[in-house]
């Protein structure tokens, strides 16, 4: 074994690490990127780490991951050790493919390799139908899962799937629930369906279940239970993931998808209306302190498989009780936040408000977003523009009518072994793999969420503040002209329409006279 950097006690996270080969599926998403990042500078003698990758807009796997590691997000890990991208390891496949896609070179490397799996592919479009959710979400995770089996040297396989896949049970504890169905029969079943019989009888089979994205979760949560006996596994359910709250630096973030894109959306001015239920405790974990808790989580499955008392170990990987913060503080905080650091270029001052009213808020989102976007998707056509306002709403109306399912429900997950890792690590390596044991500064994650959301995702730097902050005080006073005239404009015909109506009834009194 090479030497221990971190001088850690043998038995140790790290030490248990060091020399290991990791298979990473789903590494080029947002968590896995995070993923990858902290376990190449976190844990220095592990051995390399394979991602199961496919080839994207005409690059290779292998072109994928060395752009990967370009983005901002390795930015320290370049500086601080360029050659430790050695041990990043890109391997073509699809869990989409029989047999992954492998070659027989690659699957006979793995086999004889890898011994940690974390399994973190998932199509996460939410509105995707069940036949995309079944093969990319519950046939991957059997692929995944078969290949596993033959793998000679496994010590842990951690499987990433979601605390909502569970919406029936309004307490969610951390074990494996029964599935209301054999997850082979459906797989079986969308294999040989057409997307027309499937659409018409998805209803009944998903159940309490809001979308096929959790269902597929679930489903493939009781494939990982079957091959207890066979590998050792472990399931780890994330809540709603937010951007970083410290690493690779605080507020980093690469997804429009949750949260963010609300984020981006209202303080652009675009969402005017919110279902959410403002008392309602937010569930969401920056990403990560979620990473962190799947590292250690395949440690502890890997160092405890003599002495398991139960066969599949399941971890609640969300705030719980640690840090409490409801959606309505989440949403007027972050509103102020965002008027002193706003986005460039806005459609529209941001000023929208959250409601739980249904008709209320289909009425603003009608009248406040869809009709504006057709008004201005008519000025560009007639300017000889590109028209996109339409297409955007129509995005944005799919997008929060799927989020709005998780901000008007009250959810309690039960977290007690995922809180029990941070007393089975050192005090060094707690703070290495910081797993929310203490409660951090929620006003300033907020401002990093929405810096990182501005920087990283839409792409402005800070240095546009000055220019930003300007165009919010011309939207403002736009806002209000805009108002004093519809309103002006609503008052004027309301009195002509009161004055016609008064002539008509002395009119009419006259004559009956």
């Amino acid at each position: 074994m090479s030497t221990n950097k971190l001088n850690m006690t043998e038995g140790s996270l790290i030490e248990w690490y060091a020399g290991r080969t990791v298979l990473v599926t789903g590494g080029t998403g947002f968590m896995g990127k995070v993923l990858l990042e902290k376990m190449l500078r976190c844990i220095p003698d592990l051995k390399r780490i394979y991602v199961l990758c496919r080839p994207k807009k005409g690059f290779s796997p292998a072109t994928r991951i060395e752009e990967l590691s370009k983005l901002p997000l390795f930015d320290k890990l370049r500086k601080s050790n360029p050659s430790v991208f050695k041990k990043l390891v890109a391997i073509e496949g699809d869990l989409t493919q029989k047999d992954l896609g492998l070659t027989p070179e690659s699957k006979e490397t793995l086999l004889n390799e890898v011994s940690v799996v974390i399994n973190g592919a998932a199509s996460l479009r939410l509105e995707a139908g069940l036949k995309a959710a079944v093969e990319h979400n519950t046939v991957g995770t059997l692929r995944i899962l078969d290949l596993s089996c033959q793998m000679k040297h496994l010590k842990a396989f951690v499987h990433l799937s979601t605390a909502f896949c569970h919406c029936e049970y309004d307490v969610l504890d951390e074990i494996i629930y029964p599935s209301p169905v054999n997850p082979r029969d459906v797989i079986q079943m969308v294999s040989w369906m057409d997307e027309t019989t499937l659409e018409a009888i998805t209803p009944r089979l998903l159940g309490p279940h809001p979308n096929c994205y959790t269902y597929s979760k679930r489903l493939s949560e009781a494939l990982v239970s079957e091959y207890a006996d066979k590998i050792p596994v472990a399931v780890a359910r994330p809540s709603i993931v937010t951007p970083a709250l410290y690493e690779p630096m605080p507020g980093w973030v690469d997804s429009l998808n949750g949260p963010v894109g609300v984020v981006v959306a209202a303080g652009k001015g675009i969402i005017r209306s919110m279902m959410v239920a403002e008392e309602f405790c937010a569930e969401v974990i920056p990403v990560d302190v979620a990473i962190n808790a799947i590292i250690a989580i395949a440690w502890e499955r890997g160092r405890s498989s003599k002495d398991l008392e139960e066969k599949v170990p399941v971890y609640n990987v969300s705030n719980g009780d640690i840090q409490t913060m409801t959606w309505g503080e989440i949403l007027k905080d972050g509103k102020k936040l965002s008027y002193e650091y706003p986005f460039e270029a806005g459609l529209w001052y941001p000023n929208g408000t959250i409601r739980m009213n249904p008709i209320t808020h289909y009425l603003i989102v009608l009248f406040c977003q869809i009709i504006p976007a057709y008004f201005i998707d008519a000025l560009l056509f007639l300017m000889g523009q590109k028209t996109f306002m339409v297409r955007v709403q129509k995005r944005i109306y799919v997008g929060m009518g799927v989020l709005q399912y998780f901000t008007t429900r009250k959810w309690k997950f039960l977290n007690q072994k995922t809180i029990a890792l941070t007393n089975k690590l050192s005090d060094k390596e707690l703070k290495i793999f910081y797993l929310g044991n203490t409660k951090p500064d929620t006003q300033k994650y907020l401002l990093d969420v929405l810096l990182g959301a501005r920087q990283y995702c839409m792409k402005e730097p800070l240095s546009t503040l000055p220019k930003a902050r300007f165009q919010l005080k011309l939207l403002y006073w736009l806002d209000w002209v805009a108002q004093i005239l519809l309103w002006g404009t609503l008052t004027y015909y309301i009195a002509k329409w009161t004055n016609l109506s008064n002539t008509l009834n002395q009119y009419i009194n006259l004559n009956g006279s």
